[in-house]
């Protein structure tokens, strides 16, 4: 089957995975039907993986998409056991799960589209570029610009700001994905005969636009922080660093949590934000190995390549797996977050 097919068809994979990092990570690789190691359980996952290794992916991009990948196995190996549990009767869970995996295709730019959607921010596409401009997206570029003439930042917290607002921008290019993704969805829609089967799917995509609404609606509360950063600099009492634990820890502070709740949150985010500038550094440390290795191969060496693709093996391997332990935990902080937000807001 080649890849544009399977955007159509979501061929779920049998097995269930655990749910422990470690477990989950250190189970054997699974095994083709030709005998031949896998690397995941799941056809249309090991297809996308094996094009992304013919494709120019730098080795951090491509050890994300790696980690992207098993964040999907695990829901769908999940998916099969609830499902065989009578526990997805309307197909709210499948349907997500295809809408995830459409948005990996598409992240990646495997979607067989030429992406324009990271043009299509909240930018104007004919704006004019100006010396200091890095983010393609004018209303970024006034903040950053602002911020950097200001005098009230130092050189660490304009890093600082410099990171948030780029993780600011992904998230803007991760919306316009999945509406993008809605739209061909409601393509779709349209051309359902069935009645019962159009309002499930009816049902199906109201829930897509409330999700749109929400993400649009942390994308608005993510600007206007950057927005008043940028005019009155970082406060003395930030609590975090890192742009996903800050996303975080704003959405805990709009959900209504108790004093109790949320000083427990913010423990656990503490031990967050560790994991994740470990996973930085591991990144950092790939792409530099990556380097070495590329210099090496100029040289001819054969024993000194060997020894230069092995450590960068096991670099990418162990950066892969931080990265899915990373993600695996943000996920959980997420949805924990909505949880206890919507049994207050039921009170």
């Amino acid at each position: 089957m080649k890849l544009p097919c399977l955007v159509a068809a979501l061929c779920l994979g049998v097995g269930v995975m655990g749910g422990k990092y470690s477990r989950e990570l250190n189970e054997p690789k699974a095994s083709g039907s030709d005998g031949q190691t896998v690397e995941f359980r799941i056809a249309k996952l090991n297809q996308v993986w094996e094009k992304a290794k013919r494709m120019q992916l730098s080795p951090v991009r491509q050890a994300e998409l790696h980690s992207d990948l098993k964040i999907q196995e695990k829901d769908e190996l999940q998916w099969k056991k609830i499902k065989v549990e009578g526990l997805d009767e309307n197909g709210e869970k499948e349907a997500q799960l295809r809408r995830n995996f459409n948005v990996i295709l598409a992240k990646y730019g495997m979607d067989g589209k030429r992406d324009a959607r990271s043009l299509e921010t909240n930018s104007l596409k004919d704006h004019e570029t100006k010396e200091g401009d890095i983010f393609d997206d004018p209303r970024l570029d006034k903040l950053w610009n602002k911020a950097k003439s200001s005098g009230k930042f130092s050189s660490e917290e304009l890093l600082n700001l410099k990171r948030e607002i780029q993780h600011h921008k992904d998230k803007i290019h991760e919306y316009n994905i999945l509406t993008d993704t809605v739209s061909r969805t409601e393509e779709i829609h349209k051309n359902v005969i069935s009645p019962l089967e159009g309002d499930a799917k009816e049902h199906m995509l109201q829930q897509k636009h409330t999700e749109l609404k929400e993400k649009m609606r942390d994308l608005n509360h993510g600007f206007e922080r950057l927005r008043k950063i940028s005019h009155e600099g970082f406060t003395e009492d930030s609590e975090f660093q890192e742009p996903r634990v800050i996303e975080l820890w704003e959405a805990a502070k709009r959900a209504n949590l108790s004093t109790d709740e949320l000083d427990s949150l913010k423990e656990e985010l503490h031990h967050f934000e560790t994991k994740v500038e470990k996973h930085s550094h591991y990144q950092e440390q790939l792409e530099l190995s990556h380097q070495k290795l590329r210099h090496v191969e100029t040289l001819g060496d054969k024993d000194h390549i060997k020894r230069n693709q092995e450590k960068y093996n096991t670099l990418a391997e162990k950066t892969r797996e931080m990265g899915y332990k990373m993600k695996k935990h943000m996920q959980d902080l997420s949805n924990k977050i909505s949880r206890q937000g919507l049994q207050h807001n039921e009170l």
